[in-house]
């Protein structure tokens, strides 16, 4: 085969704080791997967020929770993800939708993008329903007062979790 005649790689990158990463996370990049022939996981820093979970921490949770996986590559970012996506030659963004309330807010983001960058696609993806209700932000709530999660993050970061917070 020529290389001419190559199909272009498709790449997506699959933006989000990841504080922390949970199986519904995993879920929407198994998801993802499906479609694409690469998946950047890219961890926002996102201190307006305040998150639990200092930026390396979760660059790093995600990369050991993902290494088994050859389509993923793991970075962290810190500016627009318009900027991002030209840095890196993907023009499709992956989202993951939960519920009715997830599509409001990730389809003006949508809008916003597109208004930057005309030629980004917007992926949306569902995890699948035992996944649904698995929220980053569930999982810090339970970790605030001391409750089981490794239902609902990957065993790697669980442990990862736990090491961090000295048990």
């Amino acid at each position: 085969m020529n290389l001419s005649d190559a199909r272009p790689i498709r790449r997506a990158i699959y933006p989000g704080t990841f504080d922390p990463i949970t199986n519904g996370h995993l879920d929407v990049i198994k998801r993802a791997c499906k479609i694409f022939d690469e998946i950047i996981i890219a961890v926002a820093q996102s201190s307006a967020k305040n998150p639990m979970f200092d930026h390396a921490m979760r660059v790093e949770m995600v990369k050991a929770v993902t290494k088994e996986q050859p389509k993923i590559r793991v970075v962290g970012f810190e500016n627009l993800l318009v900027h991002l996506s030209d840095e890196l030659d993907a023009d499709f963004i992956i989202r993951g939708l939960r519920a009715v309330s997830d599509f409001e807010y990730e389809l003006q983001m949508g809008y916003a993008n597109a208004s930057l960058k005309k030629e980004l696609e917007m992926i949306y993806l569902m995890p699948s329903l035992e996944h649904a209700f698995v929220s980053s932000s569930v999982v810090r709530s339970i970790l605030h007062f001391q409750g089981k999660i490794d239902h609902l993050v990957p065993s790697v970061a669980h442990k990862m979790i736990q090491e961090m917070r000295g048990r």
